[in-house]
């Protein structure tokens, strides 16, 4: 998308938080459109005058942007967002709900403080921290169940690593990431892809490193999580 840019996470909340953004339209330019691809985290977004959330996406998702416009936002890593809004991650799937509908009193004193002259993505920061604060940090064995879950351990060996029964990780990851764990295992082997896909590795390098059966594999994952196909997400920038 055109004006996207990412910026560092404060250091405080670099444990939670991947990375802020913004895309700035300038005025003068054409309507920008993009695609958001789904990678398994949860963004606070400052939109149109306002806290957005969006939730984790089983596919891509188009957004437009008018000329003149200015968006910021925080992504959160998976599982991170679920604590700090005190709601299922799968209540918010595929979905952008607005802050005032979970947590209302967060949302008017984010509206304040912009509006007092905080830039956005300040505002989303300091925002983050309060709903750390009240809620506390994420339970740290939902990282762990993200990270071995990524790496392609099993259902059975990830469940039976953190204690639980597998009963107990499809409803925990159902309600940190969104989706059960194969659907997390695929998101996030489609967000290596791209990774490796927009570093310009080739795409049977691709494959065979991010895990999928074989170069076939990765282009059907392509065309049904991205919409697009394996030499068209190469060439976006």
């Amino acid at each position: 998308m055109t004006g996207y840019r990412e910026v560092p996470a404060p250091p405080s909340l670099r444990p939670g938080v991947e990375c802020g953004w913004r895309v700035d339209v300038p005025a003068d330019a054409a309507v920008s459109s993009g695609t958001v691809l789904p990678d398994g985290c949860m963004d606070l977004v400052w939109l149109d005058g306002c806290v957005v959330v969006a939730g984790p996406d089983t596919a891509a998702h188009a957004v437009t942007r008018s000329p003149g416009s200015a968006t910021a936002g925080l992504r959160l890593r998976p599982g991170v967002a679920p604590t700090l809004l005190g709601v299922p991650a799968t209540a918010l799937r595929d979905q952008r709900v607005p802050l005032t509908e979970l947590n209302p009193l967060a949302a008017r004193r984010t509206t304040e403080r912009v509006a007092a002259g905080t830039d956005p993505l300040s505002a989303l920061a300091r925002l983050t921290r309060d709903l750390r604060a009240d809620r506390g940090a994420p339970d740290p064995a939902v990282r762990v169940a993200a990270r071995h879950i990524a790496a392609g351990r099993s259902v059975a060996d990830t469940a039976e690593a953190l204690g639980w029964t597998v009963r107990t990780l499809h409803r925990r990851a159902g309600a940190a990431f969104g989706y059960g764990p194969a659907t997390l295992r695929r998101v996030l082997r489609f967000r290596a892809a791209v990774a490796l896909l927009a570093a310009g590795r080739a795409p049977a390098d691709v494959a065979a490193t991010a895990g999928y059966a074989d170069q076939p594999h990765l282009h059907r994952e392509v065309r049904d999580l991205a919409g697009t196909t394996v030499g068209a997400l190469r060439r976006t920038p």
